[in-house]
């Protein structure tokens, strides 16, 4: 009996001792850099972790790989779609290399790691991703759009009801849109991106976002609502590289298809067509590079719920694709990543005040007032002032060549109802600034509460921190660090107020800055295929990518297109090399 509690003993304390001598495990488990990632096109994707030890120095030199489609075998470091085997590397990330995917399921995936000295962790805990279209003949839906005029100034409305007769058991949405949108359903945006889909070179290749909707939908009747802006598909506002004049350019439009998965097994898909309407929005302007303008006077309260009366709505126009390259938009999102509170307020003159945010930010304010209908309210975001105390663009918009003084530089126009507090955010723009001087036509009363402002860029998780003892250099840092992100919107510009242009030269120059601190590599891979959808035949690589045509004769070169071949090295040494 000593004998046989002896071994029971000895075999506790060599398990015991084993797992304290390993003590690490495996964590932030990513797909495509993406934490459990909807709506993937990648045919073999990457699987990417990190090891979390109490010691330091700690190295993989192994690795096994399980991916299924039951959660609980997989949990159980089983895959019934694929197992890696014992994979002697110690790089990550690992690439699928399994059976052919298919669209819109759901795969789960779990890992473990042995380290150099033999030891194994546990299996991970499982993480998933999700597949999308992976074909452009999955598609459903129509391309519609409200009109072939794309001089017309209102932002579109589209609606369409339907009936949930049945339990759903999974929901998703996949929309593409050629220029800028907000996804409605039952009366709520969903999600919290702005600046939907990102911009490329729209006849050569299109985004698609995938949204969860299994929650959002309700027994009985539900309604779709959505709202289009231009962004730099239909850039109605001139500067000297000539946006305007793109290729591409036409009126907003979009194709959609919405797929509902019953508890039943069966299917149905909600997709764009001619059944939908639309009419004239309160956005009554908008542009990626100037502002935004809205008349709460034209607002319809409801117009995304069900049981809305669209009978004096029109119908939608069927039209073509942009481009016959839709793929996933597998990257971060841009988001209102920070609020920001006024710090201060001076009233200029009866009817000016001037706002000051404390710090340079790029963004956009959202405002709340009350007064007599049709009350116009100009908002002036500026980053300096004159000497008087008012804002001053002179710095910001010397390359902007307007027509009229219909379309002010960096200043949103918000028109009130003068039935009730009105609130205006604007959804396709954002601006660059500290200042805000909102003027309007009528004297009103307004207080620091009237006015916030929202910090926004592509929302590139932090992964690099600098401290010292020295508050210039840390200050220095910070700085830095905002400017970076102040001018990620997915894709690097050089300024968020005067150009917004993906200059080739401010971006490589940058890149190590970006990626000792943030964990932006989906980015720089979205820009990557803007530079194939860009480079000519011979070769040639303009100054600015995106482009609607301008920068192929002029600032292009080895010190500034040699973007495509700094940025893929530096993405090889942060991400791939040991």
């Amino acid at each position: 009996m000593k004998n046989i509690r002896f071994t029971i003993l000895s075999v506790f304390l060599l398990l015991v001792g084993a797992s304290c001598f390993a003590q690490f495990e495996v964590v932030k488990l990513r797909c495509e850099h993406l934490e459990n990632p909807l709506g993937i096109d990648g045919e073999q994707p990457r699987f990417s972790w990190q090891l979390q030890a109490e010691k330091d120095g700690i190295l993989q030199a192994k690795y096994q790989l399980w991916v299924g489609t039951d959660l609980q075998e997989v949990k159980a470091g089983k895959g019934n779609i694929w197992n890696s085997g014992e994979v002697d590397s110690a790089r990550v990330p690992a690439i699928y290399s399994g059976p052919k995917l298919s669209p819109f399921t759901r795969y789960f995936w779990a890992v473990k790691v042995q380290d150099e000295a033999g030891n194994w962790s546990d299996l991970s805990e499982a993480a998933h991703f999700e597949t999308g279209m992976m074909n452009k003949e999955n598609w459903q839906g129509s391309w519609i759009s409200d009109t072939y005029d794309y001089n017309l100034k209102s932002a579109p409305y589209f609606r369409k009801e339907f009936k949930v007769s049945k339990k759903v058991k999974a929901a998703r949405a996949y929309i593409v849109v050629a220029g800028l949108y907000e996804l409605m359903v039952n009366g709520e945006k969903v999600g919290n991106h702005r600046l939907d889909p990102m911009y490329t070179r729209f006849d050569r290749r299109n985004l698609y976002v995938t949204y969860d909707l299994t929650n959002s939908l309700n027994e009985g009747n539900n309604a779709i609502g959505v709202l289009l802006g231009n962004g730099w598909y239909n850039h109605q506002s001139t500067a000297v590289w000539y946006f305007d004049k793109a290729p591409w350019r036409a009126r907003p439009k979009f194709c959609m298809d919405v797929r509902i998965v019953y508890e039943d097994g069966s299917e149905e898909t909600i997709r764009t067509g001619s059944d939908w309407k639309t009419t004239a929005s309160p956005v009554i302007f908008n542009s990626i590079y100037t502002a935004e303008h809205y008349d709460a006077r034209l607002e319809l309260p409801g117009w995304n719920k069900p049981g809305f009366d669209d009978s004096k709505w029109g119908s939608v126009l069927l039209t073509g694709a942009p481009s016959e390259n839709i793929v996933a938009q597998t990257m971060v999102p841009v988001r209102h990543v920070e609020e920001l509170p006024v710090q201060n307020m001076k009233k200029l003159d009866e009817n000016t005040y001037l706002f000051d945010f404390g710090r340079n930010i790029s963004g956009v304010t959202q405002m709340t007032a009350q007064g007599p209908e049709g009350t116009t309210i100009r908002l002036k975001h500026a980053e300096r002032l004159t000497e008087k105390g008012y804002a001053d663009l002179s710095n910001i918009d010397v390359h902007y060549r307007p027509t009229d003084d219909t379309d002010p530089f960096q200043t949103d126009i918000f028109i009130l109802s003068g039935k009730k507090k009105d609130t205006f955010l604007p959804r396709f723009n954002y601006k660059g600034f500290q200042y805000v001087e909102v003027t309007s036509d009528q004297p009103l009363e307004l207080s620091p509460e009237n006015l916030t402002a929202y910090f926004m860029h592509s929302d590139v998780p932090p992964v690099g921190t600098i401290y010292s003892s020295n508050e210039t250099l840390n200050k220095t840092w910070q700085a830095a660090n905002s400017s970076y992100l102040a001018n990620l919107f997915g894709y690097p510009t050089d300024c968020p107020q005067r150009e917004k242009n993906g200059w080739t030269g401010d971006a490589h120059i940058n890149i190590e800055t970006g990626l000792y601190n943030y964990d932006a590599i989906t980015v720089y891979e979205k820009w990557m295929a803007d530079h194939r959808d860009e480079q000519q035949p011979n070769g040639v690589l303009p100054a600015i990518i995106p482009t609607s045509g301008w920068g192929y004769q002029w600032a292009n070169g080895p010190d500034w297109t040699s973007t495509i071949a700094i940025i893929p090295w530096n993405i090889y040494l942060f991400y791939w090399s040991q």
